[in-house]
């Protein structure tokens, strides 16, 4: 049986995205429910695979099953295809399983030519109409199609609008666009040798080829690398039957979303524009009406009753908020697309909720709505609202005020073009980028700056929905911002601010300020917290941090925390006159000199840990000993040895003697970690002292204390052993026992060897945690610091899947993980087992520690929600696989 390429919009279904994609899917589904779809057919993503796979040629059987689909339409619309008189125009628009917003291509109003634009007038009775539509067409096939940039149509239109007076394109009288479209069509011969294609049928295949095309273009590319997206997926192609939104006072066309998707309220949000296009809405060329105006609008009398009828109806099928776009022809409603509505971090968490609450979905459903690393967008800090509220003597008045297109504070330096914002955030500038209204070539320089700001365009304009997806601050449509390119500088009114000057963003207000205003940690929701709750009530694994002080430990219990996983004793030794004693340590001659250095640090590691142990309340806290070399400890410009040698009273030539005989080749695998507690035994065991006498203290006050030493580095069990050795003889000598402290001593797991050796080492080990970070560098033979010159186009020309450093190696890294878990424990079966790397508070390698049977993850405290919510999604799909 031949394959299946085609299928018309009554053929498919909602569980059909993998094959017809989100919008396909969306508009088969609304077909199949009776809405007022206008007819048409999908072209599978395996066609669009099979296309690449065949070398850029359609699948065998693939076209003519599409014309087959074609002749279906026009026998539904009672319109042909390339007729004189009665003509059939098309959209062609491309549709994958996961939105891409304007990544992709559309064309609309294919079929129209020098002979069917006469059926058209005919049949619309409206010249001004039709050859509206025939300018549009040229100018998105010469862009789409033949690769003519969009600027030189611009620049012939605006020639045109000069000439005329008009100040907006609907201001262009009939016989303007009747002189436009041979304006364009020499544009179209001058840029590619050839004339315009005159025939429908060779349109249409142009079309559906450059949908195809537009799947591998850069920008398409670089959001899936973004978003995580499959590259092998593939885009299906939608061909729909044409109505139209530009057919005077009567028509519009609109985006809306079922709920807020910035902040998630339970209201319609959207906008439309009379007498328009769709590209219209979402180019920000003309900035639309709130959708609640429609409901006003004499022109739309009923429209909106309907359209808010047919959202609330969709979103009760798909449990879940709706992006829609529609089209109002001569007062008659037709709805273009439906599919789930990007949204904020704040919305995702607060509409998620809702519908738990208005029992839409249940417990389980609502944990799966909010993607994890969303949930980092409510822990970015906000503006001071004492700049922001006038009754305030702090008050700070803003210099203009736009749409509110995507919430939170951004602040940074103005640029005015993404290769700038690209540039500049690739030399750790912070940016915004400032544009008269955004496009989908800005992408790379949206994902560079800090937050965007437009003069055009509105809430559901290319910028604000870019801007929502990735939870940057964006202020839409600031009308009042005039916007000079050439000469590198914003103005608003008097006030004139250039290139590389401070702006503020206040994306959830729409206000924008000059200079930088403060910010402050955010207030989380009743909603965050319930989100929180039930991430509890579900996961498996437990979360600790990563936390050197205190004040960190006091913010991972806010954060949920059950335990700290990493505390980093060295970070200790840079604060105050500690520094001092560190550096009389290094340089010390005897083990009695050293011992007399290491007493003086003694006293504030035991403040540290006291401090450390209160805050966790009774949580587990894993302490890793001195770990980096100790060369990070001392100067190494010749004036700041100078100066150190006074302050030691030792000779400038002895220092300089010391700190060049510290020096190593390759630090990472040198003098470090457990390798240092070998050499200079009194280190571990003046740090083993101060973890055991501030426990007595706490344990002592009624507070429960559970020290766990961890020893790094190690790759031997004799290592670990010498080690423990001299832990244990200390707690001995500090009579631990005695005052009831229990105490754990483990090691990190962070050398591809102690991993293969687990089996052996778990004998002097009561727990692992995984050091990914350096796992990483040792598995892959890399340099973190090094690698950022070549991994990043290791990932853009998929060597890689992901940087190692950001996402979990599941087949390397991950797999020494498992190895070293299974071997450990078939000598301990009680072995604690964690990760402490940074990857601890990612969510796909939450994730695989989950798989792999993991006890916790831990991570820094602000990407403790983030770890939360991804163990207990992981929990949920093992829960579903396991059925």
């Amino acid at each position: 049986m031949a394959q299946k390429w085609v299928y018309l919009f009554r053929e498919g279904s909602a569980t059909m995205r993998d094959t017809l994609g989100g919008k396909g899917a969306g508009l088969a589904e609304m077909t199949r429910a009776g809405l007022p779809v206008p007819p048409g057919f999908t072209i599978t993503t395996e066609a669009c695979n099979a296309y690449y796979d065949d070398g850029k040629q359609f699948p065998e059987g693939m076209w003519d099953q599409a014309l087959e689909a074609l002749k279906d339409v026009e026998k539904d619309i009672e319109k042909t295809f390339g007729d004189k008189q009665n003509p059939l125009l098309v959209s062609v628009r491309s549709g994958a399983k996961f939105s891409m917003p304007g990544m992709m291509d559309t064309v609309l109003n294919l079929g129209l030519n020098d002979e069917t634009i006469q059926g058209i007038i005919t049949l619309s009775g409206n010249e001004r109409f039709a050859y509206d539509a025939y300018r549009r067409f040229i100018q998105m096939y010469g862009n789409v199609v033949l690769n003519i940039k969009k600027d030189k149509f611009d620049e012939v239109f605006d020639e045109f609008k000069h000439k005329t007076g008009a100040k907006l394109d609907t201001d262009l009288t009939a016989e303007a666009l009747k002189e436009i479209v041979p304006a364009f069509k020499a544009l179209v011969q001058s840029e590619t040798g050839n004339p315009f294609p005159e025939a429908p049928i060779e349109q249409l295949r142009g079309a559906i080829e450059a949908v195809f095309a537009s799947w591998n273009n850069d920008r398409a590319i670089y959001y899936r690398q973004v978003n995580k997206i499959s590259d092998a997926l593939g885009t299906a192609v939608n061909i729909q039957s044409m109505v139209f939104g530009n057919l005077g006072e009567d028509s519009g066309t609109g985006v809306a979303f079922t709920r807020n998707p910035s902040t998630g309220e339970n209201k319609l949000y959207g906008e439309y524009l009379p007498n328009a296009q769709g590209e219209d809405v979402v180019a920000g060329i003309r900035t639309p009406h709130p959708i609640s105006d429609l409901e006003k609008d004499e022109n739309f009398p009923d429209v909106y009753n309907q359209f808010h009828e047919i959202a609330q109806r969709l979103e009760k099928h798909y449990k879940d908020v709706q992006d829609m776009e529609f089209t109002i022809e001569k007062g008659r409603l037709f709805m273009l697309q439906t599919r789930s509505g990007k949204r904020t971090g704040p919305a995702a968490v607060k509409i998620a909720v809702d519908m738990l609450n208005e029992g839409l979905i249940d417990e389980k459903t609502t944990l799966q709505r909010v993607p994890p690393g969303d949930l980092d967008q409510l822990l970015h800090p906000m503006i001071d609202p004492r700049q922001t509220d006038n009754t305030k003597e702090s008050y700070v008045r803003p210099i203009t005020t736009g749409l509110p297109a995507s919430p939170g504070a951004a602040i940074g330096k103005v640029v005015f073009t993404a290769e700038d914002a690209e540039a500049q955030g690739a030399l750790g500038e912070k940016v915004i980028l400032v544009r008269k209204e955004t496009s989908p070539e800005d992408l790379r320089g949206m994902v560079a700056a800090q937050g965007i700001l437009t003069a055009f365009g509105g809430m559901t304009s290319h910028a604000a929905v870019v801007a929502r997806g990735m939870g940057k601050s964006c202020v839409a449509g600031a009308g009042a911002l005039q916007i000079n390119e050439a000469g590198r500088y914003l103005s608003v009114g008097d006030l004139r601010i250039n290139e590389g000057d401070y702006i503020t963003l206040n994306g959830s207000a729409g206000t924008v300020y000059a200079g930088k205003l403060d910010v402050i940690a955010p207030e989380l929701s009743d909603d965050f917290n319930t989100i929180m709750k039930l991430a509890d009530k579900y996961r498996r694994l437990r979360v600790r941090a990563n936390a050197d002080t205190p004040h960190d430990a006091a913010e991972a219990i806010r954060f949920g925390a059950e335990g700290i996983g990493l505390c980093r004793t060295e970070h200790m030794f840079f604060e105050g006159d500690r520094i001092t004693a560190v550096r009389e340590m290094i340089v010390a001659d005897t083990v009695e000199e050293r011992k007399a250095a290491l007493a003086k640090i003694l006293p504030y590691q035991k403040e540290d840990f006291i401090g450390i142990f209160k805050a966790m309340q009774g949580f587990p806290v894993t302490i890793r000993t001195l770990d980096p070399p100790l060369h990070e400890f001392l100067p190494h410009e010749s004036a700041q040895i100078e100066e150190l040698a006074k302050d030691l009273g030792v000779s400038a030539d002895k220092l300089k003697a010391r700190v060049e005989s510290l020096k190593e080749a390759n630090p990472m695998l040198g003098f470090r970690g457990c390798r240092l507690g070998i050499l200079y035994p009194e280190i571990t065991e003046m740090q083993a002292r101060a973890i055991f006498r501030a426990a007595k203290e706490v344990a002592a006050e009624g507070i429960k204390v559970e020290p766990e030493i961890m020893i790094p580095l190690v790759s031997d069990l004799n290592e670990l052993s010498r080690q423990r050795d001299i832990i244990e003889r200390v707690a001995l000598e500090e009579g631990v026992k005695e005052a009831g402290v229990a105490y754990k001593i483990g090691t990190m797991i962070e050398l591809p060897r102690a991993a293969l050796v687990a089996n052996k080492i778990a004998q002097a080990a009561e727990f692992f945690s995984f050091g990914t970070n350096d796992l990483t560098q040792t598995t892959f033979g890399l340099s973190r610091d090094d690698a950022g010159k070549f991994l990043p186009l290791y990932v853009e020309q998929k060597i890689l899947k992901d940087d190692p450093f950001q996402a979990l190696d599941r087949e390397g890294v991950g797999e020494l993980m498992k190895i070293a878990t299974e071997r450990g424990r078939s000598v301990r079966p009680d072995l604690k087992v964690g990760i402490c790397g940074e990857h601890g508070g990612e969510p796909s390698s939450v994730e695989f520690c989950h798989q792999i049977g993991l006890n916790y993850v831990s991570c820094s405290p602000f990407r403790l929600p983030i770890a939360r919510l991804s163990a207990a999604q992981a929990a949920l799909v093992s829960t579903e696989r396991d059925r």
